[in-house]
């Protein structure tokens, strides 16, 4: 009796405890305003999981964040890109919150943060680490206004919760917060794996998308299948919570054999070094091709992900010979809303002759130094790129230089180098590396360069290419123009495009010195803020210079009168 209390106490540390060891009433939302989500902790994003919630603003900024608890600003990260502008709060409790892609911050932090960035001259400062009095913070304060900086999709606020020593993230929602949802996830495509050389579904060695139907609310059936040796499956899903049509991360996805569970992760936190493993947990190749993910119900042998319990053999299952199997698959959100899909699977042997794997000249030994020549290129992998041993196309075609197909997942960078002896000197200074996986859409890759060659240091397999920037970039004045009086204005903007390389720097001035010129890229407008600093005189001279990432350059000049 007392070790099958032990079991029963056991499966639910692993199970659902683990959610009431959060504080469920320390932190208050820090929005005031219906909680209404639009992205949840742990989703599949690219090459990592979603490392907080992402909470709904109504479609606008500038909406005011409040302080959750007591603490201090810890950190402020100013970033052209990622989170933005961001700041953290560290609390006594042993927590860090954080505040992503903020419009701005409180006005006491706002000036702080911008004379650091006068005193560098420079908008994308990194990070600034105040001294714990610098900035104490009391539950309630505003600390900043809700914005679209960074690599965010539409006006929002990404809300995390951190372990200060630890650094570990933990889901938000686990604190408190509690949004509406009384929505089951949903199924869009279930896929069994052939797994081991003797596997076979339905008689074949590939993997095979299984067709599932609705007997109920909430649980769904596929047609028997039959197999043999060791078999694993993967659904592609998604959740979605009230009040909101975004396709939202699932909170947990379980697979029992015959009743006993034998797959089990969730998304109760994670660490940041081992976010990269995601592309192990989903069938890469897969979302590559059809940019759909499916998440796996196996787990391979190089995954270190620690989002695992209690699984069984890694969560493969063997399939014996004239033996029947009831596989059921349960997903759940963090409310326990859950669907499921029953697959029932007969053993049954199959006759069906092993195929040889594909190969090719050019042999992946992970754990070695592996390098790489064809005509003007050479590629050359680190040890460990790769996860596990295989083959790679490597050709040079009509110019591009082919490193086989973006469908493998790699570990680490690898340097791709193309001579330019046989190029002019002018051709030389305009030349650069662009992916060009999508021909109508090249994509400048950071290019280095050295004597009569050039190189990239890249995570993505796919086809490469050099091309040339002739072009300038390209400035427009967009709400003023020369010699006029802006003495009503708030700001000044520019508009600026580079339709090859892209864009490098910007250096804008006011009469010799330099101003904070803010760049949103997504509509590639400068803005200068009149509030920064008081202009001496009516009449000023704007000038900025703008460079693209071959160095070409281009200068606007302007003269503006202003009371």
């Amino acid at each position: 009796m007392k070790f099958y209390l032990f079991l029963f106490f056991t499966f639910l540390s692993q199970f659902g405890v683990s959610q009431h060891k959060y504080p469920k009433d320390y932190f208050s939302p820090p929005l005031k305003i219906p909680i209404i989500l639009s992205g949840t902790f742990g989703e599949l994003r690219s090459n990592h999981f979603h490392s907080g919630i992402d909470i709904k603003t109504q479609g606008k900024e500038g909406i005011p964040i409040y302080a959750p608890a007591n603490g201090y600003v810890s950190r402020i990260k100013i970033g052209q890109y990622g989170f933005g502008k961001a700041i953290y709060l560290e609390h006594p409790n042993g927590y860090t919150t954080v505040y992503a892609h903020l419009q701005k911050f409180e006005n006491t932090i706002q000036q702080y943060v911008k004379s650091i960035q006068y005193k560098k001259e420079k908008y994308a400062i990194g990070n600034i680490f105040p001294e714990p009095e610098k900035f104490p913070i009391k539950k309630g304060d505003i600390i900043g206004f809700t914005g679209d900086t960074g690599s965010s999709g539409e006006p929002h606020l990404h809300y995390e919760i951190r372990n200060t020593k630890t650094e570990k993230i933990i889901n938000p929602l686990l604190f408190g917060i509690n949004p509406k949802d009384d929505r089951r996830p949903t199924i869009k495509r279930l896929i069994a794996y052939p797994l081991s050389d003797d596997a076979r579904i339905d008689n074949s060695t590939n993997e095979s998308i299984l067709q599932f139907k609705q007997v109920k609310e909430g649980k769904y059936i596929t047609d028997r299948i039959k197999a043999c040796g060791t078999i694993g499956f993967g659904v592609s899903t998604f959740d979605r919570l009230n009040g909101a049509t975004n396709k939202n991360g699932i909170y947990s996805l379980e697979m029992k054999v015959n009743g006993t569970t034998v797959y089990y992760h969730d998304v109760e936190t994670f660490s940041f070094s081992e976010s990269k493993f995601i592309n192990l947990l989903i069938d890469y190749k897969h979302y590559k091709k059809y940019k759909r993910r499916v998440q796996k119900t196996h787990k391979v042998l190089e995954n270190k992900l620690s989002l695992y319990k209690n699984l069984i053999n890694d969560g493969k299952i063997t399939i014996e010979n004239g033996s029947n199997y009831s596989i059921e698959i349960f997903i759940k959100d963090l409310k326990k809303n859950t669907t499921s899909v029953k697959i029932p699977v007969e053993g049954v042997k199959s006759n069906l002759l092993f195929q040889e794997k594909d190969t090719t000249n050019f042999k992946i030994t992970a754990k070695n130094f592996n390098k790489f020549h064809q005509k003007n290129s050479t590629v050359a992998f680190p040890k460990n790129t790769f996860y596990k041993n295989c083959f790679i196309d490597f050709k040079v075609e009509n110019g591009i230089t082919k490193v086989h197909t973006p469908t493998i997942p790699l570990d680490k960078r690898y340097t791709l180098t193309f001579k330019t002896s046989h190029l002019t000197d002018l051709q030389k200074q305009q030349v650069y590396i662009a992916n060009v996986n999508y021909p109508k859409y090249p994509r400048y890759v950071s290019t280095k360069k050295k004597i009569n060659k050039v190189y990239t240091s890249t995570k993505s397999l796919g086809s490469y290419k050099l091309l040339f920037d002739t072009k300038k970039p390209y400035i427009k004045l967009l709400n003023f123009y020369d010699k006029q009086w802006v003495t009503k204005h708030k700001n000044l903007q520019v508009k600026i495009i580079d339709k090859e390389s892209g864009i490098r720097n910007y250096h804008a001035t006011i009469d010799n010195q330099w101003v904070l010129m803010e760049y949103n890229h997504k509509k590639g407008i400068l803005t200068y803020d009149f509030n920064d600093k008081k202009l001496v005189g009516s009449k000023h001279l704007f000038k900025i210079v703008l460079s693209d990432n071959v160095g070409n350059t281009k200068t606007l000049k302007a003269t503006f009168f202003r009371k």
